[in-house]
């Protein structure tokens, strides 16, 4: 992280754009922040658009602007996300999910530095650099005819990759001590150690949802403690692992930090048995994005399958009546 960091401030300064690349969790909006406040446009706003956190037809809107009357509802000017980044810089998280009809109109912008608003008859003069984030190959994305070459070539100007938890285990325990003494002095509660046994938990679990998963873990456990340690029993770490398809989950009986559970155990096979592969998917999708906090990228990670297919799904589940967690700020959106 030293070495990503000095490579940080080193291109800071320059106009390139630059793509941040690395799993959910790994802190990119944190590195594209450090680019923005490191450059010469430290002094003009950092604006963030997550493209996954939209369907097309807004993110159109949210990007480029709209003038009145472009269509249902628009019944004032709005600029987008490229005016309100002005002389600053504007980041475009999860770009992987851009659809390709609105990647052509990015490059467009990014190339020609002007953006059309939605309905407008002139284009708009911007100026702004571009970061762009994503915890996909973009290369593979690029062969598979997902995403454009030339889009590419133009925001892999610079590149920076940020390595996931589990390939900096020296950084556990000192990142978990940080947000232990953060949820401490925030909830009012006495700053604790944790104990041999939690430590070593920490240390072994892969973290699949890399720093952003430890926060959430973190937060639980010191809520949970009770003593003057934060033990083993305070320490829940049930999110599947992505890399060995398992589950780390300590428990009271002090069962070893590197005991996995079996995640096809007979009697949760039992369980399933007489339900329809439709209610058991809806179960599991629904499940897994409670599990993520209402995060939909997360929650599509786990499962594996894209950002849309699960938005769509989503959709589906709301209009039979059914409750669908929404991450904090989703609701506000009307996502």
């Amino acid at each position: 992280m030293i070495a990503v960091l000095g490579r940080v401030d080193q291109v800071a300064r320059a106009e390139a754009s630059v793509l941040i690349s690395g799993e959910s969790g790994t802190g990119k909006e944190l590195v594209a922040r450090r680019i923005h406040a490191k450059s010469r446009r430290a002094a003009g706003p950092f604006v963030a658009l997550n493209c996954a956190a939209l369907p097309e037809s807004l993110l159109e809107s949210e990007l480029f602007g709209h003038e009145k009357g472009a269509f249902s509802g628009a019944v004032a000017q709005r600029k987008g996300k490229f005016e309100q980044a002005a002389h600053g810089t504007l980041l475009l998280d999860e770009i992987g999910e851009m659809d390709l009809r609105l990647q052509a109109k990015l490059l467009r912008a990014i190339q020609e530095r002007e953006i059309d608003r939605l309905g407008g008859k002139h284009p708009v003069r911007v100026d702004v650099r571009i970061l762009a984030a994503t915890n996909r190959d973009l290369m593979a994305e690029v062969r598979a005819g997902r995403f454009r070459e030339d889009l590419y070539f133009r925001l892999d100007v610079v590149r920076l990759r940020l390595p996931p938890l589990r390939e900096r285990r020296g950084d556990i325990l000192p990142l978990a001590q940080v947000f232990a003494a953060r949820f401490a002095g925030v909830n009012g509660l006495p700053l604790r150690p944790f104990s041999a046994q939690a430590a070593s938990a920490l240390q072994v679990y892969n973290w699949p949802g890399n720093v952003r998963e430890m926060e959430n873990a973190m937060h639980r456990a010191v809520l949970m403690a009770d003593g003057p340690e934060i033990g083993l029993d305070a320490i829940d770490l049930a999110s599947p692992d992505l890399a060995r398809g398992q589950t780390v989950r300590p428990s009271s009986e002090n069962r070893p930090a590197t005991q996995k559970a079996t995640p096809f155990a007979s009697d949760g096979i039992a369980a399933l048995v007489g339900r329809s592969m439709e209610e058991v998917e809806r179960d599991l999708i629904l499940g897994t994005l409670a599990h993520c906090l209402g995060n939909r990228t997360r929650a599509a990670e786990v499962l594996g399958i894209s950002i849309r297919a699960l938005r769509n799904k989503l959709q589906d589940y709301r209009a039979i009546g059914l409750p669908v967690t929404a991450a904090p700020g989703y609701a506000a959106m009307g996502q």
